[in-house]
């Protein structure tokens, strides 16, 4: 114990934090403020830290208990006291949880674009040299290199005269379709990530073949103001999906210090959280795509709404990496560097 400066602020957090739990303990979860559970939050991941920290570079079996103990108690607090209040407990996680799980978790979810757009541009690319690509990936679909501009055009415009009952039914087919797809991409992640690669490719890929095919009759513009409006949050929610699926996979392939299983069991519950908070993305974007999509809205009110929506959800995961960010760097204040 040879650095004071760090047990004396390390000893602050415990300290707040156990006031915390006792005020928690004596007017409820609800008594306290929601910058008092924001605090109480932050306090206990710094100090399941510290207790991590304490074991592996000290023999103090006392503080060791104390720590144990008062991490014990916030875990209580926090995540079985509240389970008397479901709604805001999933308030809570989809107002900032999903947010900071995305963001602790960027990188397989960076992956799942990449290869994404990997496939779109081979797709697209592949589409402009050698119509039978689109062919192949796009099947017995009208939308393909010998239909006509007002064939495309018709299919762009069409159903738009559907009434309320028609929309509810496409919205409800579509939340079926996207909902499936993308928990296939995460659960078939399991198998090293290889299915999930795959499904990455070609759903990218039918993306680029789509377009291309568009893009030669000269219908660009239509057909991303077409795709966008719903297509910004279907795909977001897709590519989540993926990135939850190579969570698994990794923890198969590298399970590091831990055995495959007890590897899977951890990425499983943070890619879980992920697949969780996409539910209300697909609801989101079968609601857009069955009443926005398929209106009278002009082409140019459909961009507009398309580039809010990528808005709202690059602020939305913006914050999560934030507020994972700041906690980061207040973790990083309190290391122990002479234990």
């Amino acid at each position: 114990m040879k650095n004071p400066t760090y047990f004396e602020k390390a000893q602050a957090v415990w300290d707040e934090l156990s006031a915390l739990l006792d005020k928690g303990r004596r007017v409820g979860a609800r008594g306290l403020t929601a910058e008092e559970l924001a605090r109480l939050d932050r306090l206990y991941r710094l100090t399941t830290i510290h207790l991590a920290q304490v074991r592996l570079r000290t023999t103090n079996q006392a503080l060791i208990e104390r720590l144990n103990r008062l991490v014990a108690r916030a875990h209580s607090f926090i995540y079985v006291a509240p389970r008397q209040n479901p709604l805001s407990r999933a308030a809570h996680f989809y107002a900032v949880g999903f947010a900071r799980t995305v963001a602790r978790t960027w990188r397989y979810h960076l992956a799942a674009f990449v290869l994404f757009a990997a496939g779109a541009l081979a797709a697209y690319w592949g589409t402009l040299n050698d119509t039978l690509t689109a062919y192949a990936l796009l099947g017995d679909d009208i939308r393909l290199p010998g239909a006509s501009v007002e064939q495309l055009e018709s299919v762009l415009r069409s159903n738009r005269e559907w009434d309320g009952a028609e929309k509810f039914q496409f919205a409800s087919f579509l939340l079926t379709h996207n909902t499936k797809v993308g928990f296939t991409a995460f659960a078939l992640g399991v198998f090293c990530g290889i299915p999930t690669v795959f499904l990455m490719l070609i759903n990218g890929g039918l993306l680029g073949a789509f377009a291309a095919v568009h893009h030669t009759h000269g219908v660009s513009t239509e057909m991303w103001a077409w795709i966008l409006v719903h297509g910004i949050t279907e795909l977001t929610a897709i590519m989540l999906c993926g990135g939850a699926g190579f969570m698994l996979g990794m923890a198969v392939l590298r399970p590091r210090h831990a055995t495959r299983a007890q590897s899977l069991v951890v990425a499983g519950r943070e890619a879980f959280r992920i697949v969780l908070g996409v539910v209300p993305m697909f609801v989101l974007a079968g609601i857009i795509e069955s009443y926005v999509r398929q209106s009278h809205l002009p082409v140019t009110g459909r961009l507009i709404f398309a580039a809010s929506t990528a808005i709202f959800w690059a602020a939305y995961f913006r914050m999560g990496a934030y507020l994972e960010a700041r906690d980061r760097e207040e973790c990083a204040e309190l290391t122990p560097r002479d234990l």
